[in-house]
């Protein structure tokens, strides 16, 4: 493993190499989820039917502009995230387990699953205003808008626009959520692909290589999918409204349920499915060589 600064850049750029590829899934998902807020499922409009009807519609009205909005607000944005979760885990992992244990090389789950969480939820407090523009961005359509529209140029006239108009305050409207969403995610993330992994080559010989991390990187792609995805509903919401449509998270969760029904936190789950698999398997299979050259890096630096 590199050094944390090592683990930390080495988390983002790969990261930032994962998200260029499933930017577009993420832009869909976010309208699927704000399409018919608060509205019943009689009354609510459909104008997204799907993954593959939401990339076809925003494509023939916005054009590759359109899925891509956003882009460069999510480089940064997974910069910070990614690079706490996948540069904080190991070093508080391997920290934390010498102290509860005698033998250091334990694999604990609970250790396992509080060092994801816990750098999971200090990428959500560094990324969160960067994640609220995102959202923002990729929710506006001047042709097919959902959810509540708002218009920035890009990522810094988003931040200026809710400095001026909120303050540090409105900057991080939905930390909340979004803690919960990452910490969720970050739990069984890496917890899940090193599980998978060690798995893989227990029971099925399979060496160290790029199949196994594929293998290792879709298991636990699913896995955060379904334990992160009504944190991320809930999220998105919070971050799109305008004034205070939502008292808090709890509100946001009571109403959307009351109002759309209990599966509406899923809305998005297949975007987001589509999404998170190869994000998580790209993710993770590049963090494992951008691990390997920071390493070289630092042996070349000393």
């Amino acid at each position: 493993m590199a050094s944390t600064t090592g683990a930390f850049i080495a988390g983002g750029l790969a990261a930032c190499g994962a998200v260029t590829v499933t930017h577009s899934f993420e832009t869909v998902k976010i309208r699927l989820q704000l399409q018919g807020e608060l509205q019943s499922k009689q009354n609510a409009p459909r104008l997204y039917k799907g993954v593959a009807h939401g990339l076809t519609t925003v494509f023939r009205n916005e054009g590759m502009r359109g899925l891509l909005r956003g882009l460069n607000c999510a480089y940064l944005y997974q910069m910070g995230l990614n690079g706490c979760r996948l540069g904080f885990y190991e070093p508080m992992r391997s920290t934390l387990t010498p102290l509860l244990y005698s033998n250091s090389t334990v694999q604990s789950v609970p250790v396992n699953l509080f060092s994801g969480a816990v750098s999971g939820a200090i990428g959500a407090v560094v990324g969160s205003p960067l994640f609220l523009v995102k959202t923002r961005l990729q929710s506006y359509s001047p042709s097919l808008p959902v959810g509540t529209q708002h218009k920035y140029r890009n990522a810094w006239d988003g931040l200026k626009q809710i400095y001026t108009a909120e303050g540090v305050r409105g900057l991080y409207r939905g930390i909340g959520p979004a803690i919960v969403r990452t910490s969720f995610g970050s739990s069984v993330q890496l917890p899940t692909y090193f599980l998978a992994k060690r798995q893989l080559v227990k029971h099925f010989g399979m060496q160290d290589g790029i199949p196994l991390h594929l293998a290792s990187s879709a298991a636990s792609g699913f896995t955060v999918c379904v334990f992160m995805h009504p944190p991320d509903t809930i999220m998105s919401r919070m971050y799109n409204q305008s004034g205070n449509l939502y008292k808090g998270p709890i509100d946001c969760l009571m109403r959307t349920m009351k109002t759309e029904g209990v599966l509406a936190i899923y809305k998005g789950f297949g975007a987001h499915l589509t999404r998170i698999w190869p994000h998580t398997i790209l993710t993770l299979s590049f963090a494992e060589q951008t691990n390997r050259l920071m390493r070289k890096i630092e042996a070349r630096l000393k």
